[in-house]
């Protein structure tokens, strides 16, 4: 039976909503811990909260909402490239139109070029596609059945999944407040000599968003991300700090200028390795698994005798080539605009000519492997990171050879500037194929029309497109990035993808990288893939993932050991959740992590008000209420408080799940 609403108005508009919160929650927390988090299902269980009151409402309606939702927060991860202008000095706020349109440009080509792949990876395909997977069971169980002629019948919301959100929510949100009013500590740090000249030390952050990361990915890349700390400050900070001559700085400002100008590229070479081991991983089975799903689909096309299904109607091939076309015009009014704002006009049509080709035949090439990748590992796993680092090395290569004998060496940061650029639409793209079956999976399994899953995701990036903007320029006017200039390293965001990628486009171009940091870290990332292979073929479940080791080094420690914590905790609590019985211990873990959803989206979203609040006073602290003096005082309460309200909030999860 054909469902009584699906595209609805009243649908769009609360994955919009949702849309603003998540995306703004996303962009922050991937600046800050390197990690995006997916989107799908706590939109889904806030969409069947919402829309349980109305009339007529179907699961295709609550899958709209989440696909609308999906789409834009997986958007977010356009801040893994964009950032990178600010870092070279280029730009020194976010232009919105100019953001905007990178975002659309490459998030709608993204959706366009995997319309034409559903088939063959969707429907005819026996990829797992687990997320999608897992967010179609959250839509089953939050729908009964109350009419036997109709499968899903009317809406009955798990109303407790709603208020793990809102609960996580509120409690990380008041911590950070109170955290900015200095009563309670961010923090908790300790620097200290090793022998007569080396220092080393760790900065925990008391973060309850960090923690629920630290949660959610789990206890091995929680572990990876553990030892590559131990890497970066148990050797790496000792080692390089007893090279220099700062005897003048105190422990703390040598060991956090070694880790800025030393040990960060070390962490830089170890993800660039992982990350490409990832893909290299992927090339057999992404070649395999398109020649023989598409082949699958010629032969189940030929048998087709009647009309298909409304379960099989996609956007028209003919309207998905016109929009095409048609984004290639304000793709290439950017390009115009950008080549003229960085003084390279002189080779306007040629740069013009090769980047769209450039970027039309890329984004294809990379919306068909994060598609697959996607189906085969989930769209949180893959390795998105190392698509952007090839698409920017590759196009920095191409304007090396084309243009850069044209250019003396103080000119070619243009040249830098222009890679990046190319590189963030490309990348908008990835991320939007990466996310796109993932959501047409989760719509073939609840009886959705993929046409319109198609049509809201498109609505779905226009509305990330929207909200990024402002939110960069927020955080960028109230934190800063690392390494940008001017920047605060105290309070500036780590954005440690942009960092690397803008890394490499200079070092490409600029041949400014320091190869023997970036060398050494490759090795360490290869020793890391190594032993991570070896676990594989070893053991059943111990794994070292070679990019947590990598991120291990590369964030700061005020980053990485909360998030190991978190990973620690949680894999006790799920460990305790699995010794009752298996439906218990379903509900149980899935409510976790919802709250671990919300935890990070509270705290994430306060700091987005905090940021402005900093960048419209221009006080650092506009909350603060207590002195420096209070500081003892201030680390006793944060950590106790930190503490009984975990405490708190897993046994309140044991109770209701």
């Amino acid at each position: 039976m054909a469902p009584q609403s699906e595209f609805t108005l009243r649908g769009v508009a609360v994955g919009i909503v949702i849309t603003l919160i998540f995306t703004a929650a996303n962009i922050y927390f991937g600046l800050k811990a390197g990690i995006t988090f997916a989107t799908s299902i706590p939109a889904a269980v806030i969409s069947m909260a919402l829309l349980h009151r109305f009339q007529r409402v179907t699961i295709q309606e609550n899958n709209i909402v989440q696909t609308v939702a999906s789409a834009a927060g997986t958007l977010s991860a356009i801040i893994f490239v964009l950032p990178g202008l600010i870092m070279i000095g280029w730009w020194q706020g976010f232009p919105f139109w100019m953001t905007f349109g990178i975002c659309l440009t490459g998030g709608v080509l993204g959706v366009m070029y995997t319309i034409p792949l559903r088939r063959a990876l969707v429907t005819d395909s026996s990829l797992p596609y687990p997320e999608g997977v897992a967010c179609a069971e959250v839509l089953k169980v939050g729908t009964v059945t109350r009419q036997s002629g109709d499968v899903y019948g009317e809406q009955a919301v798990n109303r407790t999944g709603l208020r793990a959100v809102i609960i996580g929510s509120a409690c990380s949100a008041l911590f950070a407040v109170i955290e900015a009013t200095r009563l309670f500590a961010a923090s908790i740090s300790y620097y200290f000599s090793v022998g007569t000249r080396s220092v080393t030390g760790f900065d925990f952050s008391l973060s309850l968003a960090l923690f629920a990361v630290g949660h959610l990915v789990g206890l091995w890349v929680g572990l990876a991300m553990l030892a590559g700390a131990l890497a970066g400050w148990g050797w790496a900070v000792p080692h390089y700090s007893a090279l220099l001559d700062l005897a003048d700085n105190s422990a703390m400002q040598l060991a956090q200028t070694v880790w800025s100008e030393k040990v960060r590229f070390l962490g830089a070479g170890a993800i660039g390795v992982a990350a490409v081991w990832a893909l290299i991983k992927l090339v057999r089975p992404v070649i395999r698994g398109l020649r023989d799903a598409w082949w699958a689909a010629r032969l189940r096309r030929t048998g087709y005798s009647a009309a298909l299904p409304r379960t099989e109607f996609d956007i028209p091939i003919s309207i998905v080539g016109l929009v095409v076309i048609v984004t290639l015009l304000p793709l290439i009014w950017l390009l115009i605009h950008f080549i003229h704002a960085i003084g390279l006009h002189a080779h306007v049509v040629p740069l013009v000519t090769g980047t769209t080709f450039f970027i039309v035949l890329i984004t294809l090439l990379v919306a068909a492997v994060c598609g697959y990748m996607a189906g085969l590992i989930g769209s949180s796993n893959s390795p998105l990171s190392g698509v952007g680092i090839l698409v920017v090395v590759v196009a920095a290569l191409l304007l090396m050879f084309g243009l850069g004998h044209l250019y003396p060496a103080d000119e070619k940061r243009a040249l830098v500037a222009y890679a990046l650029f190319v590189t963030a639409i490309i990348f908008a793209g990835a991320t939007i194929a990466n996310d796109n079956l993932q959501d047409l999976k989760t719509g073939q399994l609840v009886g959705a029309t993929p046409w319109k899953q198609q049509v809201a995701l498109v609505i779905g990036v226009t509305a990330g497109a929207i909200i990024i903007p402002p939110v960069l320029d927020l955080l960028h006017a109230g934190y800063g990035f690392s390494g940008a200039p001017g920047a605060d390293p105290a309070r500036a965001l780590p954005a440690p993808q942009a960092g690397l990628i803008a890394a490499l486009a200079q070092g490409v171009i600029e041949r400014a990288i320091d190869w023997h940091l970036l060398g050494a870290g490759a090795v360490i990332g290869g020793v890391a893939v190594l032993i991570d292979e070896l676990l594989a073929r070893t053991s059943m479940h111990a794994r070292l993932p070679p990019l947590g080791v990598g991120l291990g080094i590369y964030l700061p420690t005020a980053t990485t050991l909360m998030v190991v914590l978190g990973a620690l905790a949680g894999a006790a609590f799920n460990y305790h959740a699995e010794r009752q019985s298996a439906s218990q211990a379903e509900g149980v873990k899935r409510l976790s992590v919802l709250l671990a959803s919300g935890l990070i989206v509270g705290e994430s979203l306060l700091g987005v008000l905090l940021a402005a609040g900093i960048a419209f006073s221009g006080n650092d602290a506009p909350l603060a209420l207590v002195e420096g003096s209070f500081a003892p005082f201030s680390l006793w309460l944060g950590g106790g408080a930190f503490l009984l309200l975990l405490i708190a909030l897993y046994r309140w999860v044991t109770r209701n799940g």
